[in-house]
């Protein structure tokens, strides 16, 4: 310092902006350490102990999903010419928190209620009632009723973001007795911060504190930690873990909602049942169910049909994406609307199947799954996933307009196929190819 100090003089510069330069020198490489140590702390501070987390991490599979066209190729591979045409997986997505952010695996697991992890829980929010007792007096009760993208208001569920970590016994932290482990893993749920002060948007822009809020919760609940209660989900209200005490009041601010929220968690002691033009279970050997879809336990999307509609939108959206439309399955390497007549289709590994260990299957001739019915679009994939921002009319009045063709669906577009798999164990992985077993005409029922 003295020897920078002696310098001043030959700077001919005042003394108050030599001593601003000469505590900037030092001070910078102090500043660029502490950065790196609260970065690091609020890193670590995410990751709950002895788990790792599942899911890409660095890349999507989607990320070149502009690029296709509608006859479910690529326009042009890196050597210029057309990419193959055969029909494959090329995108697999489970949504754990209904209407929030998925996340997207190379291979996936199935279970008797779809892609593991899907759907397996809900936002809801607590309506009061009146009703009458049988002395005729007023009396207040009440319900929690599942919240989705379809409300206006929860537009910005689609940027709540949750993780999924499970227990990894080579983690430096893992231990049995801990709570995450214990909870066979947990779910870490973030959510972009609101009404922050000076402070905190200066930290947040030089990293030092996170952009987001988080919460976990457990992904199985512990036997007798939580209650099993009623929980509304359209026409079904089953009994749901309620995990109400983990919920911060700043997520509430987020959403704005002005009742009180909670999370429920799908109690496999009681499943939802599948409707409608679900299979029977004389024809599966078992009784389809689900925890919380809207319908079928899987859902999914033709990328050409996709980049159809991308054309018919842009003046409204340029980007469209597939991820408006919350599949579990994409594929790939068929015509757009290909898919309409599907009645069953079975997917094997492919020769490029990005294969991964699995634990539920070594099966290698595929799987089997029923094409129950197309999928009738409400006006949930008007909500960009990427801002939570809701456009006014599309694709919602292009879909009414274009994709009328289904007598059942009550003048409603439709768009993808709803899917029943036959086994209650199997595994799908990116990649692997797929065979149109049965075509056949489809008339959607509600039930």
């Amino acid at each position: 310092m003295l020897r920078l100090a002696a310098i001043v003089p030959r700077l001919d510069l005042p003394v108050p902006v030599s001593l601003f330069i000469i505590y900037s020198v030092c001070l910078t490489p102090v500043l660029f350490l502490l950065y790196n140590e609260l970065a690091g702390r609020r890193t670590r501070s995410r990751q709950p102990r002895g788990c790792r987390k599942l899911g890409l991490k660095s890349f999507s599979n989607l990320a070149d999903e502009h690029q296709y066209s509608t006859n479910g190729v690529k326009s042009r591979s890196k050597d210029g010419t057309e990419g193959e045409k055969k029909i494959k997986v090329k995108a697999l997505i489970s949504y754990p928190i209904k209407s929030c952010a998925g996340v997207e695996f190379n291979f996936a697991d199935g279970t008797n209620t779809g892609l593991m992890y899907d759907r397996q829980f809900a936002f809801a929010e607590y309506i009061e009632t009146t009703a009458k007792n049988d002395d005729g007096k007023k009396a207040v009760a009440g319900r929690w009723d599942c919240r989705t993208l379809r409300d206006g208001k929860f537009s910005k569920m689609a940027l709540i973001r949750p993780e999924i970590w499970v227990p990894d016994p080579s983690s430096p932290t893992y231990s049995p007795k801990a709570p995450e482990v214990r909870s066979k893993g947990v779910l870490v749920i973030n959510f972009p911060r609101t009404g922050t002060g000076l402070f905190t948007k200066l930290g947040m822009k030089l990293n030092l504190c996170s952009r987001e809020e988080s919460f976990q919760v457990p992904l199985f609940p512990p036997d007798g930690e939580y209650s099993s209660i009623p929980m509304r989900i359209f026409s079904d209200t089953p009994n749901a873990y309620n995990y109400s005490t983990h919920i911060p009041s700043s997520l509430g601010a987020f959403l704005g909602s002005t009742k009180p929220l909670s999370l429920f968690r799908f109690d496999p002691e009681h499943p939802r049942p599948v409707r409608g033009n679900a299979p029977t279970e004389a024809d599966l050997g078992f009784k389809p169910t689900m925890g919380f879809p809207d319908e079928y336990p899987l859902q999914m999307q033709n990328l050409a049909s996709i980049r159809s509609m991308a054309e018919k939108v842009k003046y409204a959206i340029p980007k469209f994406t597939v991820r408006r439309f919350r599949p579990n399955i994409v594929l790939e390497g068929l015509e757009a609307y290909d898919e309409d007549d599907w009645k069953k289709m079975r997917i094997v590994p492919g020769p490029e199947s990005r294969v991964m260990p699995s634990s539920s299957s070594d099966d290698k001739k595929g799987v089997d799954i029923l094409v129950a019915c197309r999928t009738v679009r409400c006006r949930l994939p008007n909500v960009d996933p990427d801002t939570g921002e809701r456009h006014q009319v599309e694709p919602d009045k292009t879909l009414k307009a274009m994709r009328n063709i289904d007598a059942g669906a009550d003048k409603s577009g439709c768009l993808g196929m709803m899917l029943v798999p036959v086994s209650q164990k199997f595994t799908i992985h990116v990649g692997d190819e797929v065979e149109v077993l049965e075509r056949g005409e489809h008339f959607y029922i509600k039930e």
